[in-house]
């Protein structure tokens, strides 16, 4: 179950509510976190990359390991929780927003400790993944993961409940 707060946006000329995006948040703030965030994608340097998450409002743990091309919100950073000791894989995306047409939701990211996130994965707003979870490569998660869990896919689903 995510754990989204839904927005409602006045339609402007009919138009979806990501065409509003300069209302939801400050232009400048999301240019800020946008180029903090691409820097971070080229950073070879582990302690960089986290100290500038932390600089965004990011709760980033000790030892927390962010693969090449990772990319988080831009919009909501400082909703996004990251354990001690998790890595994040290659390409990995974490969102705590989402535009619809009507509005947008937003929802709070919290991966616990010791969490493995596969390359290319994608985590959706207001998920919860719980300490020693590992996710497969190349999934969706779009659901709460339970501690211990290994799950894949799109959408994730179990592949084994438990210690790894």
């Amino acid at each position: 179950m995510r754990r989204l707060k839904i927005h409602k946006v006045d339609k402007v000329d009919g138009k979806n509510s990501m065409r509003s995006w300069h209302r939801i948040k400050n232009p400048l703030i999301v240019s800020f976190n946008f180029a903090v965030i691409y820097l971070c994608r080229f950073l070879p340097s582990l302690r960089l990359k986290n100290f500038f998450y932390r600089l965004l409002g990011m709760g980033v743990g000790k030892n927390v390991s962010v693969g090449l091309m990772a990319m988080f919100d831009i919009f909501f950073p400082e909703s996004i929780e990251i354990g001690e000791n998790t890595v994040i894989g290659y390409n990995v995306t974490i969102l705590a927003h989402e535009f619809l047409v009507d509005g947008y939701s937003t929802g709070k990211v919290r991966i616990g400790k010791n969490v493995m996130i596969g390359a290319n994965s994608t985590v959706l707003a207001g998920v919860e993944i719980g300490d020693n979870a590992v996710i497969s490569a190349c999934s969706l998660v779009n659901k709460d993961v339970e501690a211990g869990a290994f799950v894949g896919g799109v959408p994730v689903k179990a592949i084994r409940k438990g210690k790894i």
